[in-house]
């Protein structure tokens, strides 16, 4: 049988981080063993649903480069893939349950309910339903639907003995029946609860494997009774640890955690973020580090994903990004940075600008830094702080410096870098500096600052005019 993942998120905006790191979990699963990558929409919470979600569930996996198989978009065999549209599947199934006493229908309110906590709490014990409804009589039954009275359909339990899940990540878990609750399957409003809908829809899209977070590892038992049930095979599970945050929590779309376009947008790359997820919690047999989608699916064993949390941290991350950023092609590059330049450039040529990206493209961490790192070029003022003004002052070497800079310079008639990076030697032949008291004194004067990019590129982009003004 062919390996079959699904990515089922919830359509509630963007993809957080967590939820994309098990997609590229499960793609590589599926593609490893040459299998499909499936999408399909959780959306039984009618209430966070958000308009267009599933576009970019779509465009997020795109960028990341991988292609979904089946989805809402590219319908199979096996639709829809939206569980809203699957409404009367699940309502078939579940009254299946029930005939076959697996199931109950339960008539409790919500104040019966409320009473039944208020118990629990006065004797410290966690709330679960009793299974009071499961000794209704079939005439008890038919009598309070024909009254238009709701219920809901739980799962009977079992009170005694043990269930066992095998995982791949965990191994033999094993749970006592008795702190299963009687889950419910179906809602009063016709819609399935989460796993109910997920074993329905495991089994008839043919899943093979179900990877998710290992957050879900205490109500497997509850889907493995089911598929019991229903004389069905379970997938196979693959629970993976939780990605914290640097405050040691769960990282979440709720918490305010970063999705994966806030970080597109603030110039990430989707092979970076990729390669730097995929190494939260699973480690390759080689020590190696970035990896292009193609060696990752070569690369991928579900054996080697850790038991263990993993941290997420933006600063690994970034050097990730560095990297893919100095990898790409200059043409790419430019194409990658331009966009994130706020600054005024209308007055300058084409070469100017591309020259300015491109001596910055070995150093950037993530798009958006660009702007801060060429401030220097766009201050028609500079300030000179106290430290470095004392510099300046720090040895009598430094007026005869800057002097000899201001004479070779306005000397030069051909503005070129070449012929900049002789004005520096020149000025080194004069005055015998060197080090920090050959570049420091003319950095200071033409932008205020002590470090920057190479200098005869610094001069040559701050322009003979301001740099003749400052060095004056």
């Amino acid at each position: 049988m062919s390996t079959r993942t699904r990515f089922a998120p919830s359509p509630t905006g963007f993809m957080h981080i967590g939820n994309l790191r098990t997609a590229i979990f499960e793609y590589l699963v599926a593609k490893h063993n040459g299998g499909e990558f499936i999408l399909r929409i959780e959306d039984t919470d009618q209430n966070r649903k958000v308009e267009g979600a599933i576009d970019f569930i779509y465009n997020t996996l795109k960028l990341c480069h991988m292609d979904i198989d089946e989805g809402p978009n590219n319908a199979g065999k096996y639709g829809p893939y939206i569980q809203s549209e699957r409404l009367d599947i699940y309502k078939k199934y579940a009254e299946w349950l029930v005939e076959e006493g697996h199931a109950y229908y339960c008539f409790c309110t919500k104040e019966t309910l409320e009473e039944m906590r208020k118990l629990c709490d006065a004797r410290k014990v966690p709330f679960m339903y009793d299974g009071r409804c499961s000794n209704l009589s079939k005439e008890e039954i038919e009598e309070k639907i024909k009254n238009g009275e709701k219920y809901v359909i739980r799962q009977k339990m079992p009170k005694y003995g043990y269930s066992i899940v095998h995982d791949v990540v965990y191994g033999d878990v094993k749970v006592e029946n008795k702190i299963l609750e009687d889950q419910i399957l179906l809602k009063s409003d016709g819609y399935p609860t989460y796993n109910f809908a997920n074993v329905v829809d495991d089994h008839l899209m043919g899943i093979t494997h179900v990877i998710r977070g290992n957050e879900y590892l205490a109500q497997t038992p509850k889907y493995n009774l089911l598929y019991e049930a229903f004389g069905w095979e379970a997938p196979t599970y693959i629970h993976v640890p939780m990605v914290l945050g640097s405050d040691g929590n769960k990282l979440s779309k709720r918490n305010g955690d970063a999705s994966f376009m806030d970080l597109y947008n603030e110039g990430y790359l989707p092979s970076a973020i990729v390669n730097y997820l995929v190494l939260l919690g699973w480690s390759p047999k080689e020590n190696q580090e970035l990896f292009t989608m193609d060696e990752l699916i070569q690369a991928f064993d579900e054996k080697r994903i850790s038991k263990s949390p993993a941290t997420y941290d933006i600063k690994k991350l970034q050097w990730f990004n560095q990297k893919y950023i100095k990898n790409l092609k200059d043409d790419e590059y430019l194409e990658f940075i331009r966009p994130f330049l706020t600054h005024d450039v209308s007055d300058k040529s084409e070469e100017w600008i591309n020259k300015l990206l491109l001596i910055y493209k070995d150093h950037l961490s993530y798009g958006k830094e660009i702007d801060e790192l060429v401030n220097i070029f766009f201050n028609d003022e500079i300030n000179i702080s106290k430290e470095n003004e004392e510099f300046l002052n720090s040895d009598e070497i430094i007026p005869t410096v800057i002097n000899a800079y201001r004479e070779e310079i306005s000397n030069l008639d051909d503005w070129t870098i070449e012929n900049l990076a002789e004005v520096i030697n020149k000025v080194k032949e004069k005055t015998g500096a060197k080090g920090k008291l050959l570049y420091m004194p003319i950095r200071i004067k033409i932008s205020g600052v002590e470090h920057g990019p190479e200098l005869p590129d610094e001069l040559y982009l701050i322009g003979k005019e301001k740099v003749t003004q400052r060095l004056s």
